[in-house]
């Protein structure tokens, strides 16, 4: 798995419980996947190039332990598996300091064309760079 993102939770991301809420362990896990898309050849400039996009069809959530303002967030991630028109991936968060891990989220993203609005193939050099970043299982 390769890093994808770094951050810190904020006071402002805590919920009523004092722990980050769910909607920021959904945006760091978001802010993650773009850096693997990118490392997959799925960059803001493909997109903007070729007219394409991704989006989340399915999206699974685990929390293992609180997140606490001051805490110190890391994202690890990979591809589970690729299909003609669909990417599997894998966001591991951990606390840096600790290394105890926080939660894990799965997801199924289709790659779209955007005229279309419907799900299309990706190129040989997509799949052949995302192949690179699939997770061995343990």
């Amino acid at each position: 798995m390769i890093e994808t993102y770094r951050g810190v939770v904020y006071p402002y991301q805590l919920d009523h419980m004092g722990h980050m809420n769910v909607q920021w362990y959904t945006e760091k896990f978001d802010e993650a996947n773009w850096h693997l898309f990118s490392r997959a050849g799925l960059s803001a400039a493909y997109f903007r190039e070729h007219n394409k996009g991704m989006a989340a069809v399915q999206q699974t959530t685990k929390y293992h332990a609180e997140a606490l303002a001051g805490d110190l967030l890391q994202c690890r991630s990979g591809v589970t598996d690729i299909h003609e028109k669909t990417l599997f991936i894998l966001h591991e968060m951990y606390n840096t300091e600790t290394q105890k891990l926080i939660a894990t989220t799965e997801l199924i993203c289709a790659h779209l064309d955007r005229e279309t609005r419907h799900a299309c193939p990706f190129p040989p050099t997509v799949r052949d760079t995302a192949k690179l970043l699939l997770i061995k299982p343990d």
